[in-house]
C-alpha cells in the first residue's frame, strides 16, 4: 500500500522519467541486463535517495531486476510529486511527498522499514540509522545496504568504529565512476542551476565563497570560476587548502571571507561552517547556499534568533534583516540547493552513479553467504565495468596493455 501526498496524477512524473530514461544508456544497458538475469527475484530494497526523476529510473531498473521497492526521499524538499505519482501508478511502493514535516519524514522512512526489506540505498545515513536505533528488529532480514554520500559513509565509519554497525554496506560514494564525476562535475553544474534559477543573478563578476575543497567543493568552485567570479575557498585542512591555491584560488578563514562575499557555498559535510560571527561581518545582500546532505552548515537557527525581520523574497529565497540596513539572503531553508531549489545533478552524471548503486546491491545478493566485512569498497570489477561501458557510450576507445606490459607492471624487477 502506497502512502504519498494527495496530490494530481499528472503525465507530467511519467515524462520527466522518460526524458532520463533517453539520457541514461549506462541504465538502460542495465535494465535490459536485469530483465533477462532476474537478479534481484524475492528481493526487497528500502530506498531513500533525493525522489526526482533519475532516482526513479534507478528504482524501475531495480525492479525490472525483479526487486520489491520500497522507496522515500532524502530530504523534505526534494521530493517531486509527480514522479513519486508515477511511480505509483507502475505499482511501486513510494511514501513520500514535497515539503513534508521532520515527522512525517521520518514517518516515511519507518513505513518503508516496516517492509522487512533485504538491501538498503541510503543517502546519508537516515535508513540505516533508524535500522540500528529504533527498528532493530529489522535488521536480521537485511543482507547489506549501499551508501551513496560523503556524509552517509561518515556516518557508517562512526558506527563501525564503535562496533554498531550490524550488516554489510558497499561505500558507493568512494567508487572512482562516483565522486570523480558525480561529486565534482554533478555537484558543480546543479549547485549552480539551483542558485542561478533561483536567484536570477549574476555570478560574473561576483566573489564566491566556497567552503570545504573535496571533490564537490573542487567541482563548485571550477565551475564558479567558469562563470567568471573570483573564488574564496575556506578549508580546515592544510592539504586542501595548499591545492585549492595551486588551483588558482585564495584560501582564507571563513570570518575573513564574509567580509567580501557575495555567495556563499557550504560543501563540507560539517556542522557550523558559518556561524553568528560571520553573519554579523556579511555584506548587505549576501546569499547564502548549502550543498552538503544535512541543513547544519548553515547555523538556520541562530540566523531565526538574531534576525529582526525576515521576508520570503521568491520561492526558495527567504531574507533575514540582521541590523536597520543589512539583510542576508538563504536559499532552500539551508538545504540541499540543487535538489531543493534545483533538478539535481545532470542525467549523464547520475547514470554513472547509479549503475554503481545497482551493479553494487547485485554485488551484496550475489556474495551475501561470504560477506564478512561491514564496511566493503565497491569491487574494482565494478567500477571498471562502469567505466568501459561509459566510455563504448560516449564514443571512445582506448589501448589495451600488451601480455608483455602486464607482466612488466607486475614484476619485482622494475
Amino acid at each position: 500500500m502506497s502512502s504519498i501526498k494527495d496530490i494530481t496524477l499528472a503525465p507530467s512524473g511519467e515524462h520527466k522519467i522518460d526524458w532520463v530514461r533517453k539520457n541514461c544508456p549506462l541504465l538502460n544497458s542495465l535494465e535490459e541486463d536485469f530483465k533477462k538475469d532476474r537478479p534481484f527475484e524475492g528481493v526487497r530494497i528500502a530506498l531513500s535517495i533525493h525522489l526526482e526523476a533519475k532516482t526513479a529510473y534507478l528504482c524501475e531498473v531495480l525492479a525490472a531486476g525483479g526487486a520489491e521497492m520500497y522507496i522515500t526521499g532524502s530530504n523534505p524538499l526534494s521530493t517531486q510529486d509527480d514522479v513519486a505519482a508515477a511511480l505509483v501508478t507502475e505499482g511501486l511502493n513510494v511514501y513520500a511527498w514535497y515539503g513534508c514535516t521532520d515527522e512525517e519524514y521520518f514517518a516515511n522512512i519507518r513505513k518503508v522499514l516496516e517492509n522487512n526489506c533485504n538491501i538498503i540505498i541510503d543517502d546519508g545515513g537516515d535508513l540505516v540509522h533508524m535500522l540500528h536505533t529504533e527498528m532493530k528488529d529489522k535488521i536480521p532480514y537485511v543482507i547489506g545496504g549501499c551508501e551513496e554520500t560523503t556524509t552517509g559513509i561518515i556516518r557508517l565509519m562512526a558506527m563501525d568504529k564503535e562496533g554498531s554497525l550490524a550488516f554489510p554496506m558497499v561505500l558507493v560514494n568512494n567508487a572512482e565512476c562516483k565522486h570523480f564525476f558525480d561529486n565534482r562535475y554533478g555537484t558543480g553544474q546543479s549547485v549552480f542551476d539551483g542558485i542561478m534559477r533561483t536567484t536570477n543573478l549574476i555570478v560574473a563578476g561576483k566573489i564566491v565563497v566556497v567552503a570545504g575543497y573535496g571533490w564537490c567543493g573542487k567541482g563548485v568552485s571550477m565551475r564558479a570560476k567558469g562563470l567568471g567570479a573570483r573564488v574564496i575557498v575556506t578549508e580546515v585542512n592544510p592539504v586542501k587548502a595548499i591545492e585549492a591555491v595551486m588551483d588558482g584560488f585564495d584560501v582564507m578563514p571563513m570570518n575573513e571571507a564574509s567580509k567580501v562575499g557575495d555567495f556563499f557555498i557550504t560543501v563540507t559535510g560539517c556542522a557550523g561552517v558559518i556561524s553568528e560571527k560571520d553573519f554579523a561581518v556579511m555584506k548587505n545582500g549576501a546569499v547564502l547556499a548549502n550543498a552538503g546532505h544535512f541543513d547544519v552548515e548553515i547555523d538556520m537557527k541562530r540566523l531565526r534568533e538574531i534576525a529582526i525581520d525576515t521576508i520570503d523574497q521568491r520561492k526558495n529565497i527567504t531574507g533575514y534583516q540582521i541590523t536597520e540596513d543589512k539583510w542576508i539572503y538563504v536559499l532552500a531553508e539551508g538545504r540541499l540547493v540543487n535538489l531543493a531549489a534545483g533538478d539535481g545533478h545532470p542525467a549523464e552524471i547520475m547514470d554513472m552513479s547509479f549503475a554503481i548503486q545497482a551493479l553494487s546491491a547485485k554485488y551484496l545478493v550475489e556474495h551475501a553467504e561470504t560477506l564478512t566485512e561491514k564496511l566493503i569498497d565497491v569491487p574494482r570489477e565494478v567500477d571498471m565495468e562502469v567505466a568501459n561501458r561509459k566510455l563504448r557510450f560516449l564514443g571512445k576507445d582506448i589501448d589495451v596493455l600488451t601480455p608483455e606490459q602486464e607482466e612488466y607492471l607486475n614484476s619485482s624487477s622494475l
